[in-house]
C-alpha cells in the first residue's frame, strides 16, 4: 500500500500526535523479552516498550508469559514451543490463526507483523499489515513476499538489505537498536581485540583469529556453540587456531558480553555474507569500541570508516585497521550510537510509517464507507 492522502479537516499536529492503536505480531518461537537466544524478539519487546512510552496503545500476540507494556497481551502458547524451531511449522499456524481471532481491525490502526505465516492474512484487511524483514530478502524468502505484493508493506533493516531486492513492496528503512544506556562506556581500552557471535563460516572467526595474529594481537572469541553445524565448523576450523593469543572463552551472557565489549580495543567482525544488520556492531559502538570489519552486507551502512571503526577487505588490511584501531575517538563511537542505533532512534522510525500507512488507510475506510 502507497496510497497516502491527508483527511479532510483534521489539523496537522493532531494528526502527527495522536495516540496509534498497533497490534504487533511476534513470532511464536521465544518470550518476549527472550530470557537468551532470539534476536527479532529482543527487538519487537523493545519496540512495544518504546511505543507505550509514546503514548501509544498495543496489543501483543506472542507466546509466554506477559513481560512487557503492552496493554493488551494475547499469549499464544503457555510455554513457547522453541524446542519445535526449524523441526515444525505448526507454532506458526497457530499464531496465524491467533492474531486472526483476537485482532479486531475496528480498534486498531496497523498490524505490524513479525511472524512468517503471518502475512498471509494480510490481504483480508482493511487495515495495513506492516513486515519487518528480519531475515534475507533473496531466495525463498523473496519469492514468498514477492508473491504477497502490496498486501504487505515492508520496512528493511538496513538500505543494504533493500538493495538486495529492489522490486519488493518497501516503505521504508529502520535500523535495528539496542538499549544504549545499558552498555558501559569505557574510554580507555585494553590490548586485545573481541571477536563475539554464532560460529559459523558466513561469520569469518577463524578470519578474525588470522587477521589477529598478523596484527601481533591477542583476540578473545565468545559465541553460541550449540548447534551440529557450529560445533562442526569449530572444530575444524576454529579450535586448531587457538592457543598462542587466541582464547574461546565460551558463550557470553548480557553481563559477561558488555563487559567484552567494553574492555576490547575494537570488535573484529570480518563478515562473510550479505547481513541485513550486524547488532554486535551496535553493541560494540555503545561501548566507545570500534568496528574493524569487511565490506558486506549492511557493514558500510553502520561503520563509519575512519570516524568509528575500518571498512576494508583481506587479511593484510584487516591486519593494518586492527593496529590503528586506537587512534580512533571512542566518545564518537558512543555518540554514533546513541544518535543511530538507541531504542527511541527505532520507535520514532517505526511510528513515522505507522503513521503514513495509518492515515492513508483511514482515509480509504471512511471513502469506502461513505459509498457504501
Amino acid at each position: 500500500m502507497s496510497l497516502i492522502v491527508e483527511r479532510e479537516g483534521t489539523p496537522e499536529d493532531e494528526v502527527a500526535t495522536r495516540p496509534l492503536r498497533i497490534g504487533m505480531i511476534a513470532p511464536p518461537w521465544f518470550e518476549l523479552p527472550p530470557r537468551g537466544y532470539g534476536g527479532t524478539e529482543a527487538v519487537v519487546a523493545a519496540l512495544v516498550d518504546q511505543l507505550v512510552t509514546r503514548g501509544h496503545e498495543v496489543t501483543l500476540v506472542a507466546s509466554g508469559e506477559r513481560r512487557t507494556r503492552a496493554q493488551r497481551h494475547v499469549r499464544v502458547y503457555d510455554e513457547p514451543p522453541s524446542h519445535l524451531l526449524g523441526s515444525s511449522v505448526m507454532p506458526e499456524v497457530v499464531l496465524a490463526a491467533e492474531a486472526a481471532r483476537s485482532l479486531d481491525e475496528r480498534e486498531l490502526d496497523i498490524v505490524h507483523d513479525n511472524s512468517a505465516a503471518g502475512p498471509l492474512l494480510a490481504r483480508s484487511r482493511a487495515i495495513p499489515t506492516l513486515v519487518t524483514m528480519h531475515g534475507p530478502v533473496t531466495g525463498d524468502n523473496g519469492d514468498y513476499y514477492r508473491r504477497l505484493g502490496s498486501s504487505v508493506d515492508l520496512v528493511a533493516i538496513s538500505d543494504a538489505q533493500r538493495r538486495q531486492a529492489p522490486d519488493l513492496n518497501w516503505v521504508g528503512t529502520v535500523h535495528n537498536a539496542i538499549d544504549v544506556p545499558s552498555f558501559p562506556f569505557r574510554p580507555h581500552k585494553e590490548d586485545h581485540v573481541l571477536w563475539i557471535g554464532r560460529f559459523s563460516p558466513d561469520k569469518g572467526a577463524h578470519l578474525a583469529i588470522e587477521a589477529a595474529r598478523r596484527a601481533g594481537r591477542r583476540i578473545v572469541l565468545a559465541g553460541k556453540l550449540n548447534e551440529t553445524a557450529e560445533r562442526e565448523y569449530f572444530a575444524d576450523a576454529v579450535r586448531p587456531l587457538l592457543g598462542r593469543n587466541a582464547e574461546y572463552v565460551g558463550e557470553a551472557d548480557a553481563s559477561v558480553k558488555r563487559e567484552l565489549f567494553a574492555s576490547a580495543a575494537c570488535l573484529v567482525f570480518p563478515i562473510q555474507w550479505e547481513e541485513p544488520f550486524g547488532m554486535v556492531m551496535a553493541e560494540a559502538l555503545a561501548c566507545g569500541t570500534p568496528v574493524v570489519a569487511t565490506p558486506r552486507g549492511s557493514v558500510p551502512e553502520i561503520v563509519r570508516h575512519g570516524e568509528t571503526g575500518f571498512v576494508v577487505d583481506g587479511l593484510d588490511a584487516l591486519a593494518q585497521a586492527i593496529q590503528r584501531a586506537g587512534d580512533l575517538d571512542p566518545a564518537a563511537c558512543r555518540r554514533d550510537a546513541e544518535t543511530r542505533f538507541d531504542l527511541p532512534v527505532m520507535a520514532e522510525g517505526y511510528e513515522r510509517v505507522y503513521r503514513v500507512l495509518a492515515e492513508g488507510s483511514e482515509t480509504i475506510r471512511s471513502l469506502t464507507a461513505a459509498a457504501a
